[in-house]
């Protein structure tokens, strides 16, 4: 029998529906088997265990495991580079990080484009910073801090956790906007012995390996990083109160290999969102020192690539080079 004109009709027309259901189909059969989340950083540590917090939540409300595999080395660039070769179907993710923003600057050669290559799927929460002295500084304030600096140019000992990393951008950020001298000290370890016990006098560095020390009275907190107050540190006034436009903090997310489906994308930060706004998550990550960071997929995506902006202008400015 002879296929009819109207036989073939019917058959372009279903052909030509199959791009639109087809994604449809995919994100509502996604997840049909485990998926990974990458994290550029040992295990154990702040990353690892948002990245542990999110998987946990994902795999109850998708019902496949979301496993967390540590990659650390190159500063996350080894992480990131895996994430960046996989196939872009929603199955291997990336716990992206601050650094991920710096590295585009500090780095002269990447086999990859982060902001080309990585697609942001979620904000996941944002981690704050503390101003904090050693005792025998005498500034009580931010702008008493300032002063005694430019009394003391180039005097006092500014420490980080080595060169690039968050506490050397901070500090020579906070240089920057209040010019100031002082000198950088990196260290290879825990830089918060050096401050206790005088070797240096300034540190910016997370609140939540700090503020126990800030409680018991080891070290005197000036101000935090971010751009409003911390409900844990509700005395203690902001940079920005005094330096106008101040603002660094920490910050974690999901990000997938281009080309990952946008309905998988969306799929995925709506689940992620929706973990966020549960109080039991709210809470762990309370007890992290963050405070939750929700938002679009684009949203994300803005985030980056101003914090990839800001981040490159200070290391150009400070001439910051790895160790």
């Amino acid at each position: 029998m002879k296929p009819s004109r109207r036989h073939f009709l019917h058959l372009a027309a279903g052909f030509a529906a199959l791009p639109c259901v087809a994604p449809f189909a995919w994100a509502q059969a996604y997840p049909a088997r485990p998926v990974r989340i990458i994290v550029g950083y040992p295990a154990g540590g702040a990353a690892d265990i948002t990245a542990r917090l999110i998987a946990q939540s994902l795999s109850t409300s998708l019902g496949q495991q979301f496993v967390v595999e540590a990659r650390p080395g190159a500063a996350t660039n080894i992480a990131t580079e895996e994430v960046v070769r996989a196939a872009p179907d929603g199955y291997t993710l990336l716990l992206v990080t601050q650094t991920n923003a710096v590295n585009a600057t500090i780095y002269d050669k990447l086999d990859f484009n982060f902001m080309r290559d990585i697609a942001p799927v979620a904000s996941i929460l944002r981690v704050p910073g503390v101003m904090v002295v050693n005792a025998s500084v005498p500034a009580k304030t931010v702008a008493e801090f300032i002063a005694y600096a430019k009394a003391n140019p180039g005097k006092l000992n500014m420490g980080s956790g080595g060169n690039g990393s968050a506490q050397h951008l901070y500090g020579e950020l906070f240089k920057m906007m209040t010019s100031i001298e002082m000198v950088h000290v990196p260290y290879r370890g825990q830089v918060l012995p050096g401050l206790i016990g005088g070797e240096l006098q300034v540190v910016f560095n997370p609140v939540p390996s700090t503020i126990g020390f800030i409680k018991a009275g080891k070290l005197r907190a000036l101000a935090v990083t971010t751009a409003t107050r911390l409900q844990a540190l509700p005395d203690i006034p902001t940079v920005a109160e005094t330096v106008p436009g101040y603002e660094a903090s920490g910050w974690f997310g999901l990000g997938a290999p281009k080309g990952t489906p946008p309905e998988i994308v969306g799929k995925l930060n709506h689940e992620i969102n929706a973990a966020l706004a549960d109080p039991t998550l709210k809470a762990k990550i309370t007890d992290l020192g963050g405070s939750v960071l929700t938002g679009t997929p684009g949203e994300f995506g803005k985030l980056i690539a101003a914090e990839t902006q800001k981040w490159g202008e200070v290391v150009k400015m400070a001439s910051i080079k790895l160790d």
